[in-house]
């Protein structure tokens, strides 16, 4: 798939107030600074669309990108972001539970891990979480760049032993650079064919 064009169709709180226009939607979750603004502005191939910021927390709506006009990209808020008020904690979690249970047409949820990282316990109690509500979800490794080859592949085997202790089989999972690009063909595709398995 080419993304020929991305256009920035609002933010929202409420499920209510997303684009009224149904599209398939293919949501973009992590925990925060994980690198999900730079990844989605590597696949849309345009620097500034998702704002980036090297303070964790920065998204704190549902953004919607409405891409060739046929789908949007969900740029959701992080999880796990531990500096900020119960309160707020709180408000992000009913905003991110709220869009992903009733979103009718979330196609795919991607959940983004950091490369470099054992995969941490709430990454595994989100991702149970969504598997237990039935959602369609992909994984993400991020930041591939960051380290060698071989430290990437052990490091992604350590954590595919992890999740393969809860789940018999693994969700559909990808490697990716925003630095160089890495992954982008390979994440489009998927959701093209997702897409056309639809709508044939």
């Amino acid at each position: 798939m080419k993304i020929k064009e991305a256009i920035f169709s609002g933010s929202s709180k409420k499920l209510a107030d997303k684009p009224k226009e149904r599209l398939p939607e293919f949501a973009f979750i992590g925990r925060s600074n994980v690198g999900k603004s730079s990844l989605i502005n590597m696949l849309c191939g345009m620097g500034k669309l998702a704002h980036t910021s090297s303070k964790p927390g920065k998204t704190r709506l549902i953004n919607h990108f409405r891409i060739n006009n046929s789908w949007y990209l969900v740029d959701l808020p992080g999880y796990g972001y531990a500096k900020v008020s119960k309160k707020e904690r709180e408000e992000l979690s009913s905003i991110i539970v709220g869009y992903i249970n009733g979103s009718a047409e979330l196609f795919n949820l991607f959940i983004l891990l950091d490369s470099r990282h054992d995969i941490q316990k709430i990454d595994l109690a989100f991702i149970n979480q969504m598997g237990e509500a039935g959602v369609p979800f992909s994984i993400i490794y991020t930041k591939c760049d960051k380290q060698g080859v071989n430290a990437l592949a052990e490091q992604a085997n350590k954590n595919s032993q992890t999740l393969s202790e809860y789940w018999e089989e693994l969700p559909p999972t990808f490697f990716t650079s925003a630095e160089t690009g890495k992954g982008r063909e390979e994440v489009l595709d998927y959701i093209e064919q997702l897409i056309n398995k639809t709508n044939p």
